[in-house]
């Protein structure tokens, strides 16, 4: 904490500041993330629905769009973009012939890796740039931040 930071006084942090500096944070991180692993060939929205398909596995364009909060149409323009550059392939659900099942593609998988390895590769390189006592609170913080997850 920095001198003359009234959060440096323990007794001035309260958990609904808290809770919005993390979540500003947060926001700011992931969207660094998104942009150094990011170029020109595909939209943020297609990098989002690419990286969550690399955490899931396969879905469905309904079930992409109620985890990204957007409209089912907008999903399926996107899918059929990220299908056109051969990231995805879809697939008739075996279960609901309405449905299909969208997956990643050998390509997709290799894009989702790249864009983990340079957020990785940003974040590795930003930590270094910390002397050791601000390593050791960021990783002190992180246990904790663990620790509340369900």
């Amino acid at each position: 904490m920095r001198e003359n930071d009234p959060a440096a006084d323990a007794s001035a942090v309260s958990a609904p500041q808290t809770a919005l500096d993390l979540w500003a944070v947060v926001a700011r991180l992931l969207r660094q993330f998104r942009e150094v692993g990011a170029d020109e060939t595909i939209t943020p929205s297609q990098a989002s629905a690419l990286a969550r398909l690399g955490k899931g596995g396969v879905s469905t364009v309904s079930a992409l769009a109620s985890a990204e909060r957007v409209r089912p149409q907008s999903m399926a323009a996107t899918v059929e973009a990220l299908e056109a550059r051969g990231f995805v392939t879809r697939t008739p659900d075996p279960g609901d012939g309405r449905r299909q099942i969208i997956e990643l593609t050998d390509s997709g998988r290799a894009r989702v890796a790249g864009q983990r390895d340079a957020a990785a590769t940003w974040l590795e390189h930003a930590l270094t740039t910390l002397d050791p006592d601000e390593l050791h609170t960021i990783s002190s913080a992180t246990a904790l931040l663990e620790r509340m997850l369900p």
